[in-house]
């Protein structure tokens, strides 16, 4: 059985992509949760990866002997292991497609995911609205995604990016909950775009998971005190 280890579900991004992909295409594993207390070299979060990441960070996907640490190689490792779920687009031209995204997201939007961290709990319109006032790279970033997924809807006919669920959605997803909580301003197609991510089977108990554990940290969340 595959193993995936991850982090906080409420802060999270990294570890949402590859459980998101698993999860809603029904590739079963067992799921271990390594809440965020610290990234201290003696928190009990890095304790905990010991041994098991040698990033000491998650996700982390243990099949046996074998382990991947990294988001993309995960989503990579999966698609070549699970050839029937499709992870990636059929068609070689739309394939094309799905992994520059995919790239452009694992490596890009550093001022959004910079400024906006993940915090499913929390509904932060002001915070979103100074930093939509204040900052041109966070806009910059906001138009290059409305671009791009407006592109891909049109071209796909939705009702995800490719058409059907694939990778491309999974790495997205942590983006669409960004928007939403700080409820930067996207148009309508884009947030029908959301709200269908948010409405998938699997996004739905992540996001349960994510308003259960209760947790504040401080260090995750510069913007405000207290939950």
């Amino acid at each position: 059985m595959l193993k995936l280890y991850i982090g906080s579900k409420n802060y999270s991004s990294w570890s949402l992509r590859p459980w998101l992909l698993m999860r809603q295409t029904g590739i079963a594993f067992d799921e271990v949760v390594v809440r965020f207390d610290s990234f201290a070299a003696d928190s009990q979060f890095k304790r905990t990866l010991q041994g098991i990441s040698p990033t000491g960070k998650v996700p982390v996907l243990v099949d046996g002997d074998r382990v991947v640490w990294d988001t993309l190689a995960i989503a990579e490792t999966l698609a070549e292991q699970y050839p029937d779920k499709q992870l990636w687009p059929q068609d070689a031209h739309a394939r094309a497609q799905a992994r520059s995204v995919v790239a452009e997201m694992h490596s890009g939007f550093t001022a959004l995911r910079s400024a906006c961290p993940q915090n499913i709990e929390a509904q932060l319109p002001d915070t979103g609205a100074l930093l939509w006032r204040d900052q041109p790279a966070v806009r910059a970033d906001v138009a290059r995604l409305v671009e791009m997924w407006s592109a891909l809807l049109a071209q796909h006919g939705g009702p995800m990016l490719l058409g059907d669920f694939s990778i491309a959605d999974a790495f997205f997803a942590p983006v669409c909950m960004r928007l939403v909580t700080y409820a930067l301003p996207v148009p309508a197609h884009i947030g029908a775009y959301i709200d269908r991510v948010r409405a998938l089977p699997a996004m739905q108990d992540w996001i349960a998971g994510a308003l259960a554990e209760q947790d504040f940290r401080a260090f995750e969340e510069p913007y405000r005190l207290q939950r």
